[in-house]
Order: C-alpha cells, then structure tokens, then sequence
C-alpha cells in the first residue's frame, strides 16, 4: 500500500528496493522492475538464461531470484559478454551462476535500507521555500528526490531529507547546502573507489590467479559483506577525528580574532 503525503511506502509484498517477496510480478512488471523489455525476457527464458516463473491462473509470476538474475545478465552485457557467453557462464554444471549472484548481492546490498517516502510539491514548499532551477537541477542529479508526476515526488532516503530540513532551520540556505552535499558526494565517491580497489587487490585478484577455487567463494563473498561496515566504520571514525580538529583550530582562531578586537 501507497499513502498520500509524506508516509512511508509500506506494504506485505514489497522488499527494499522495491522488488516483491514470494512470487508476485507478472512480466509486465518484472520487465519495469529490472528496466527490460518483456520481449527480451521472453528470449531469456527461451535460450534458459531465466527460469520459469510459478504458473496461477494461467499466469506466470516472478520473484527477487528472477529480478536479481536478469540484473546479472544487464551486467554481463555491460561488461562486454554477450549471450552465448552468459549462457555460458549461467547454465555451467558447477554452481558459478548462483556463486555470481551471491556476489552480486553481497555487492549490491544496501548498507541499510531505508524505506522511501512520498512528498508534494506543497509540503517541498512548506519546508524549503521556493527553490530555484539550479537548486532543483542538482537535487535530481544527486537523486534526492524522484519525480514521480502529478506534483509528487520519491524520497529515497528519507534521514538525508530530514538532514537537509534541519540545516536550513539553523539558517543555513539550502543552495549552500546542496552545494556541500555535491562536493561530500565526490569525496565519498572517490573514498568508495579506494575501497572497492582494496578488495580487488588484495582479495579478488589473489583469488582470481588460484583459479577460483570452489572452497573459496564463500570467502571472497564474506569478504564484500564485512568490508562495507568496516570502510563505513573506519570512515566515520576518521571523520569525528577531523571535524573536531577543523572545529578547535577555527574557533581557536575566532576567539583569537575577538580578543584582538578588544
């Protein structure tokens, strides 16, 4: 179920993400979910790339096992493997499909999903004044709200908006805000990538020149689950440490500064 306003988007069959639990896409929407064309799910399930779904009714119904796998294949295709490769690699008789969905997933989880919400154009006024279009350009560039039609629009992560709400109860405007959380996002992403090097590194790669030993898949697979809470970790403790030197030395020289004025 979907409420008005602002409430949370909630409801039995619905997981993070917005995939569905159980079996309960029908093609049409298993073909919006993953952004693919009902015609070339059909060709999937015909060369076996994709299983079959559960038939009730005479209609077939899919769940997050299919969503994910037809994820896998969008991502093969982006790295240059075209289908008699991928059917290849999916139908092999030694488990590496389901090893590289189990990677797929672990790589893809979010660190802690948050459940998107709805807002007016109304209630955006109400709480940030009128925005101009540079402001509103670059809040869709970092996808902080999703247009939805009909003067609505999706919150993927509600805490980030709350955040921004209370900066601007501190008076803080909201250009100088965004302008902030475009050149955090850079940093992040840059930080992100210096991780995601680590892994390849020292893990995937070692990994990779053993030949992918099938007793070690489980590891690397671990591997991605307990690096992302560590990076986060390490992350956060790095960054207390410095915004309270950056808070001590500019306030240091603020007081300094008054007692000149003196």
């Amino acid at each position: 179920m979907v409420n008005a306003g602002s409430e949370t988007i909630t409801g039995p069959d619905r997981m993070p993400g917005g995939s569905s639990s159980g079996y309960d896409l029908t093609i049409e929407q298993l073909a919006a979910e993953v952004r693919m064309s009902v015609r070339n799910i059909r060709n999937h399930h015909t060369r076996g790339l994709l299983p079959p779904p559960q038939v009730r009714a005479r209609v077939g119904y899919y769940n997050s096992d299919h969503v994910a796998r037809l994820r896998l294949i969008l991502d093969l295709q982006a790295d240059g493997f075209n289908l008699a490769a991928i059917e290849r690699l999916l139908n092999g008789s030694d488990g590496l499909a389901e090893r590289l969905l189990g990677l797929r997933n672990a790589v893809t989880a979010p660190f802690e999903p948050e459940s998107p919400e709805l807002i007016t154009s109304e209630e955006l006024a109400n709480k940030f004044g009128e925005i101009d279009a540079k402001d509103i350009a670059r809040v869709r560039k970092l996808k902080l709200l999703v247009p939805l039609g009909e003067d609505r629009f999706e919150v993927p992560s509600p805490a980030l908006l709350r955040a921004a709400e209370q900066v601007t109860d501190l008076g803080i405007s909201l250009h100088a805000a965004l302008a902030l959380v475009e050149r955090v996002n850079r940093n992040c992403e840059s930080i992100s990538r210096a991780f995601t090097r680590l892994y390849l590194k020292e893990l995937w790669e070692p990994f990779e020149r053993a030949g992918q030993p099938d007793d070690r898949w489980d590891e690397v697979i671990d591997a991605v689950n307990s690096l992302r809470p560590l990076a986060s970790e390490a992350l956060l403790a790095l960054f207390k440490q410095r915004m309270t030197t950056q808070l001590e030395d500019t306030f240091g020289k603020m007081i300094e500064h008054q007692a000149k004025r003196r």
